[in-house]
């Protein structure tokens, strides 16, 4: 099983990206995220993968974080849903968007992934709503994927640069698994401190973990 790649980037397509590591070239897809946040061609690159096998296919699948390849494998577990819906979804939402619509069971945003119908959109929310807490705790504990290790492994003619940082979001997931993480520790139980954690980070994008905190407090504190 093929976890990470780290080599140098050939190729970009419209959906996938041809990386080459020690002379080996792996065609890799990915999200449309994904591909925007990567380098140019001849760049150093370094990304998370997660390959599909069956009799017919194999495939590389490629994710900027752990947090996007997890849930990449869980969009996958739901019935009716294939790798080319779950990278939709992600391209609609990116991770942490993904994280906020199934904490909140809102579907309506799933829906709006080219190719989800509101029936397969009210699944994945329903399947995966008590997944959501974990996936989010995971921001926490995660590093990005293009911030990866020193390319020694891919043997060229030439020194290769340190990969380029990829788009930053991990901030904002790391904010969010904090204030999780501190909720827990308050006696909240994960389903309902993950909807308030998402809840306030939809409506405070840019906040921090202790304004996440006080925000989902709040939205947590008994009403009337």
């Amino acid at each position: 099983m093929i976890g990470k790649l780290t080599g140098r980037l050939d190729y970009r397509a419209a959906d996938h990206v041809l990386i080459d590591v020690r002379g080996v070239g792996y065609i890799v897809y990915c999200s449309d995220r994904t591909m925007a946040a990567l380098p140019g061609v001849g760049e150093a690159v370094s990304i998370y993968t997660d390959m599909v096998v069956r009799e017919d296919l194999m495939q590389l699948y490629g994710f900027l974080s752990l947090v996007e390849k997890e849930w990449h494998r869980l969009l996958c577990s739901v019935q009716g849903v294939g790798a080319k819906v779950s990278l939709a979804i992600l391209s609609a939402l990116g991770p942490d968007g993904v994280s906020r619509a199934i904490a909140l069971g809102d579907w309506g945003a799933v829906k709006a992934a080219k190719g989800v119908g509101p029936k397969t959109a009210q699944r994945i929310v329903l399947d995966l709503k008590d997944k959501a807490p974990g996936v989010m705790a995971m921001g926490g504990t995660v590093t990005e994927a293009m911030d990866g290790p020193d390319l020694e492994v891919v043997e060229l003619a030439e020194p290769v640069p340190a990969p380029k940082p990829a788009t930053r979001r991990a901030s904002g997931s790391a904010a969010s698994a904090g204030a999780l993480s501190a909720l827990s520790n308050l006696g909240y139980g994960p389903s309902e401190a993950a909807s308030a954690v998402a809840e306030a980070a939809a409506s405070l994008p840019d906040a921090g973990e202790a304004e996440l905190i006080r925000a989902a407090l709040k939205l947590l504190a008994p009403k009337g």
